[in-house]
């Protein structure tokens, strides 16, 4: 399965139904540079490139189907919605 958030494509996806909380990944998760907490309370992994390589997004589900869609900032704002992140949030 592939999730993709604003231009970014992730194939590795794996959602923790029982603690609401969604792993993207491209590629096999290696261990980011870099970790960012966004604003909205997830958190981006970075290579050393700068280039995002994982994200993981908590309350996933909850946000889905509240919002409509999940906004992630950090460094640009990039969002996905509810639909394209549904075959991911299956419990």
């Amino acid at each position: 399965m592939t999730i993709r958030i604003g231009r970014h494509t992730f194939d590795d996806v794996v959602y923790d139904g029982k603690g609401d909380v969604l792993y993207l990944h491209k590629g096999e998760p290696v261990l980011a540079s870099k970790t960012e907490a966004t604003p909205e309370g997830h958190a981006v992994m970075f290579d050393d490139r700068g280039e995002i390589i994982g994200i993981t997004i908590v309350n996933a589900k909850w946000l889905a189907e509240r919002d409509g869609r999940i906004t992630i900032s950090v460094p640009e704002q990039i969002e996905t919605s509810a639909s394209e992140l549904a075959p991911a949030l299956v419990a």
